[in-house]
């Protein structure tokens, strides 16, 4: 495999390639839902006593 099929493949990877059905809004929403969820959890047993 050389260099430039490789790029070619992860440019067509970064477009989206054959994942149309998945939306980026989606993604990015459920990507912030979890990492706010983390940061509760986190926060919720870092409490000083």
């Amino acid at each position: 495999m050389s260099f430039h099929s490789t790029a070619a493949q992860l440019a067509t990877l970064a477009e989206g390639g054959n994942h149309e059905s998945i939306s980026p809004y989606m993604t990015g929403g459920a990507a912030l839902v979890i990492l706010l969820a983390l940061l509760w959890i986190t926060t919720r047993f870092n409490r000083d006593r």
